[in-house]
């Protein structure tokens, strides 16, 4: 934008030059064309005029030049405005998805933490129940340490009843006395009737149990020792502060729980989904690899009867084998190759000649291509490292697999062996320098043509 700008000034002062250059020249040209009126008609003062009129066009595209230019500036101009206001905007937009998915984010973070919080005390509850239980032990203990005090007593008062009654029978001084504390004691037990009524009533809404069966909730055996009452109450007093630790309840826990258990179905079914996937994988691959194995043992004994019997042609004798060898599986096994040329002792591809390798190779080459015989078969400088001898034999084995496989063979060579041998010979000769030439030679209709002259 800074330089369109730069040149649209550029652009307007080379303008406004150019428009005062016009203003003086139009000046010019109407003073010209004043004084040309005053003076006579001639052939200098023509071309005067004619140059004036000149460099007044010239003066004239020149400005139509500059209007173009600084149009398209402006144009550009106002193009880069639009691309930039239309930046500024996709930025805000992006800045305000920014600002919206890291709320998302603080959101869900804050949702995974209160799970994780709720999963804690769900996995807590246990503790919480048998904390409970002591709470309930331990106040049961209570009562039941309650309930000998009042009995003791009960049988204390029973005692001054019975002594009041034995003083009365002595003296009636003694009987105003015994009915005195005939009267506190009945007002003790009274008392702690009420005691014992309010300690029922306390457990039958704690407990929702008779106070009868609050011993069997406690599991305490008859006659067992009972703890002593300064630890029930510490531990009660543990238990209570342990209780308000923990908090509220969590209202959902049972929803969540099945919401988990949900998952923990899908979850189990997918995995169940999985392995008999898997099992069935297992069971397609192990048949692909039987009938791999089938396929490969058949194909390896046609390729290895086909190399014996092409070993043996290309060395006019001798003997040679596959093996498979490093695994019982097939799939799994390397390829060895033993050969016995015609007086020597068997041994493997690498202990050979140059030559005993190449023709080595080409036997196993083509007794994999007769396992399955293509239209057409190309070989390039496959005769090079052989000598004439085994040039010849290569050449018989060619016109053998000719004649027994529907196969065109195009062989690239330079041996005037192997070219003599051919049907067609195809080359490219250069009679003048710079300019080559395809040549191809009917070598088979020449025979035929030679024959027929000399019949």
């Amino acid at each position: 934008i800074n330089r369109h700008a730069a040149r649209k000034s550029a652009l307007t002062e080379a303008h406004s030059r150019v428009a005062a250059d016009r203003a003086e020249a139009e000046a010019a040209h109407e003073s010209a064309a004043s004084a040309l009126a005053e003076l006579p008609p001639g052939v200098e003062t023509e071309a005067q005029l004619a140059a004036v009129r000149a460099e007044i066009d010239n003066q004239r595209r020149a400005a139509a030049q500059v209007r173009a230019e600084a149009q398209a500036l402006a144009r550009e101009a106002e193009l880069a405005d639009r691309r930039v206001q239309a930046i500024v905007a996709e930025r805000n937009e992006w800045q305000n998805r920014k600002t919206s998915a890291a709320s998302q984010v603080e959101t869900v973070e804050a949702r995974i933490a209160e799970v994780s919080a709720e999963r804690e005390e769900l996995a807590n509850a246990p503790e919480v129940f048998a904390e409970k239980r002591s709470a309930l032990i331990t106040e049961i203990e209570h009562a039941e340490g309650d309930r000998r005090i009042a009995a003791d007593a009960l049988a204390t008062a029973e005692a001054a009843m019975a002594e009041t009654d034995r003083l009365a029978k002595a003296s009636l001084e003694a009987l105003s006395s015994s009915r005195e504390a005939t009267a506190r004691a009945e007002e003790r037990m009274e008392g702690t009737r009420r005691r014992l009524a309010d300690i029922e009533r306390e457990i039958h809404d704690m407990l929702e149990v008779e106070p009868s069966a609050v011993v069997g909730m406690a599991e305490i055996e008859p006659g067992q020792e009972l703890p002593p009452v300064a630890q029930v109450e510490e531990e009660l007093e543990k238990l209570r502060r342990d209780r308000e630790r923990l908090g509220a309840v969590n209202l959902r826990a049972e929803e969540e729980l099945k919401e988990v258990e949900t998952q923990h179905t899908a979850l189990t079914t997918e995995r169940d989904d999985l392995v008999e996937a898997i099992k069935r994988l297992r069971q397609g691959i192990q048949s692909l690899n039987r009938e791999a194995r089938e396929r490969l043992l058949t194909s390896f004994e046609t390729v290895n009867n086909h190399f014996k019997r092409l070993f043996t042609e290309l060395f006019g004798g001798g003997e040679a084998a596959l093996h498979l060898i490093e695994s019982d599986d097939p799939l799994e096994a390397g390829l060895e190759i033993i050969a016995k040329p015609p007086g020597k002792k068997p041994q493997t591809l690498s202990l050979l000649s140059g030559g005993e390798q190449a023709l080595t190779a080409l036997a196993l080459i083509f007794a994999v291509f007769l396992t399955n015989p293509s239209p057409i078969c190309v070989l390039d400088e496959v005769d090079a490292p052989l000598d004439d001898h085994n040039v010849e034999r290569f050449c018989t084995l060619l016109n053998e697999m000719t004649g027994s496989t529907e196969t065109r063979f195009i062989i690239i060579t330079h041996n005037p062996i192997t070219m003599a041998r051919m049907n067609r010979l195809f080359g490219v000769t250069m009679a003048e320098r710079g300019v080559s030439q395809l040549v191809s030679v009917d070598l088979q209709g020449a025979v035929d043509i030679l024959d027929q002259n000399v019949a």
